[in-house]
């Protein structure tokens, strides 16, 4: 995404993009230009519509409201309410009405304008920050070192591909577990034997997981940052994002040591394709964390991007352990997802927006 730029002129602000000239525009700034009726028009048609476009906010991140206006002329905008932005391409901007301010003085329209632009600049410039989630039940998994979504983003469509991958793993892992080492030999990825089965076992080691906490962390991960990928890459792009991710893992796990008898299992191969991907594409989103050392307890804020440096520098140490033979995590398998993941990002960073499957209303 091509930075905004901040342009202050005599008759306000406004957030310009230098590649495409469309621009962001808060609502008391096209009040400015605009008018109150024709504001006052455009807020109740943000507040009523339900539907997403194909553009998301410079800001946050997250989809964008479309709509078209119903004042003459009629044209097509996109809205973020939490950001309270208005997003104008370069024609679109240039039909917009000029109206009178009516009943807003000047004093007022100022204020009002500085505290969206505070607050926009706040998103664009600031790293680290120590507000809690927006939801409280985040606090749960917080508590025990695991990253949340400081906001729920909204989708576009239901994450149908993340839900069902999440309940066949659980399904086939909890059936094993009553049996694991017999069900862990059979179908488990093993580099020794990387054929068997036909090479069935470079996939069917993906539903497969060593234990409780080795399912119930998988999973996690994989239901926070899957349904915002799916909903950027669409079903079919987000299968091979994950299958891809753990076959790449398991040809890395294969060449580190292709003499290996001890059976792989576990979906973070492919989880980690993932996370890449979804730190490569969202890098602002805030992931929080609940940093505590006795009684000191803190939220900490920080961007996806900063977040997957800390992961992979992580996953580095667990590798130099792994190949010492001091663990048997397989880091090899983390880092080939992540490379699978790096590379489709990079091929579809700049996807256009697949058609709306499911319209999802939102207040």
């Amino acid at each position: 995404m091509t930075p905004l730029r901040t342009v202050r002129q005599r008759d306000g602000i406004f957030f310009l993009c230098d590649q495409c000239e469309g621009r962001a525009l808060s609502f008391p700034q096209v009040r400015r230009i605009a008018g109150d009726r024709y504001v006052s028009k455009l807020v109740r048609q943000v507040n009523t519509t339900h539907s997403f476009g194909n553009r998301t906010c410079p800001f946050c991140n997250q989809w964008m409201l479309r709509f078209t206006t119903q004042q003459p002329p009629p044209l097509q905008l996109d809205a973020c309410k939490p950001c309270g932005m208005l997003w104008f391409d370069r024609e679109t901007f240039k039909a917009v009405p000029e109206g009178v301010i009516e009943s807003v003085d000047g004093a007022q329209l100022r204020a009002c304008e500085a505290m969206g632009v505070h607050k926009v600049e706040q998103l664009k410039e600031k790293d680290v920050s120590e507000s809690p989630p927006d939801e409280a039940w985040k606090t749960i998994p917080a508590f025990v070192g695991l990253p949340v979504e400081a906001e729920t983003a909204q989708l576009s469509r239901r994450p149908v591909v993340t839900w069902s991958l999440g309940v066949l793993c659980c399904l086939v892992s909890i059936i094993t577990m009553f049996d694991l080492e017999p069900a862990v030999k059979a179908f488990g990825f093993v580099p020794a034997e990387a054929w068997r089965y036909g090479g069935l076992t470079w996939i069917t080691a993906f539903f497969l997981h060593a234990g409780i906490l080795h399912l119930v962390g998988n999973m996690y991960f994989l239901l926070v940052f899957g349904d915002d990928v799916e909903d950027y890459l669409g079903r079919w792009r987000y299968v091979l994002l994950v299958f891809g991710a753990t076959v790449i893992g398991d040809v890395v796990h294969f060449l580190t040591d292709p003499a290996s008898k001890i059976p792989c299992v576990g979906a973070s191969g492919g989880i980690s394709g993932v996370i890449v991907f979804y730190a490569l594409k969202f890098p602002r989103n805030r992931l929080g964390f609940f940093f505590r050392i006795f009684l000191y307890m803190r939220w900490i804020q920080i961007p996806a991007w900063s977040a997957l440096v800390i992961w992979l520098l992580m996953q580095s140490l667990v590798l130099m352990l792994q190949l010492g033979g001091l663990t048997n995590v397989g880091a090899t398998a983390h880092l080939g997802g992540a490379a699978m993941g790096f590379l489709l990002w990079y091929g579809w960073k700049n996807l256009p927006v697949q058609p709306l499957e499911v319209e999802a209303e939102r207040s």
